[in-house]
């Protein structure tokens, strides 16, 4: 425990959590955030740039869990779970996250978010009005605004992986830099 509790000091871990996303938890960690950021002293722009990316990338992991059935096993526990990483790096903030996703859904998002790298932050603007005046309201209620509204909050790219698990599943890793 203490190795990783020394090595979490050493990459400047500000929080991390492993588990499965709720509303309570989105609650709890923006609490905790709340005091963290007090506790830095950073500049009021910077916290609002870090909880804007931070509620979004919570949002995307609460919004798109696949549903299990019951009861729910250990495998689907995990498959569930998501890892969230707040980093300190130097002049800036990493917001990390990881969740498992359906390999068929792998190939969308990866263009999704090609395109998304691919725009400036007026075309972000456009694209984000362009998509929410057609978009529909998927059945999780959400409108996959999500990874726009996270590139034009943090200003920068967006850094992403997909990790094969296996011939189902993939592990998709979000980094996110906000300066």
């Amino acid at each position: 425990m203490y190795n990783l509790y020394r090595t979490m000091e050493e990459e400047n871990v500000i929080l991390s959590f492993k588990g499965i996303v709720t509303p309570k938890l989105l609650t709890s960690v923006l609490h905790i955030m709340e005091a963290k950021m007090d506790s830095l002293q950073e500049a009021q722009r910077t916290r609002k740039k870090v909880f804007n990316v931070l509620v979004e990338c919570l949002q995307n992991l609460y919004h798109h869990v696949d549903e299990s059935p019951l009861p729910i096993s250990k495998e689907i526990l995990e498959r569930n779970s998501a890892l969230v990483l707040i980093v300190k790096e130097n002049d800036h903030f990493v917001v990390r996250t990881g969740n498992y996703i359906n390999k068929d859904k792998v190939k969308d998002l990866q263009e999704k978010l090609n395109i998304i790298n691919s725009m400036n932050k007026d075309e972000l603007r456009e694209y984000y009005q362009l998509s929410l005046n057609n978009s529909m309201v998927s059945n999780k209620g959400t409108a996959g605004l999500g990874m726009i509204d996270i590139a034009r909050k943090s200003g920068n790219k967006l850094d992403f992986d997909f990790l094969k698990i296996n011939e189902e599943t993939s592990f998709f890793c979000l980094n996110v830099k906000i300066d």
